[in-house]
């Protein structure tokens, strides 16, 4: 495993112990994160919770993509956050049961930690190129739509979770 995937799962092992903590914890009823920089937006945990569950399948494929197609040149990848798809599942799941969601949280994370083991080094130079973002390298990539994705989400919901104390 390269230097770089080591790291990546580090903080992937450190993150999932937070989101563990945080499926179990207590919520104030109501509570909201705080607002999202660029729009204001702000969550329910349940909101949080069903976006994490549909987000790391997703990026995990986008990046299989990047992989493939990107060794040459940059190749086009990715949402953004107005996407239909990723609206209508976290709509479709903000209500669901917690404990489920994690469930299926732990499993993508198994899953996103063979792909990082699995990688081969030639893999990390593959680029992709984002609507928004514009070009990244595959570690970009997995750093911003998945590990510290992750953090970002477990930030908020930690953020919750102190709120009911």
């Amino acid at each position: 495993m390269s230097d770089q995937a080591r790291e990546l799962v580090r903080r992937l092992d450190a993150v999932e112990k937070r989101l563990s903590t945080c499926a179990g914890a207590e919520l104030a009823a109501g509570a909201l994160t705080a607002p999202d920089p660029p729009s204001g937006e702000r969550w329910e945990a349940g909101q949080v919770w069903a976006h994490i569950a549909e987000f790391i399948p997703y990026w995990l494929g986008e990046a299989a993509h990047v992989i493939e197609d990107g060794a040459l040149q940059p190749t086009r990848f990715g949402r953004t956050k107005s996407d239909p798809g990723r609206v209508a599942a976290i709509e479709r799941d903000r209500h669901s049961d917690r404990s489920l969601l994690w469930k299926r949280v732990a499993g993508d994370i198994v899953s996103l930690r063979a792909f990082l083991a699995g990688l081969d080094p030639a893999a990390w130079s593959a680029r992709g190129l984002h609507s928004t973002l514009g070009e990244m390298d595959l570690g970009h990539l997995v750093d911003e739509f998945l590990v510290g994705h992750l953090e970002q989400h477990a930030d908020q919901l930690e953020g919750l979770a102190s709120t009911a104390l």
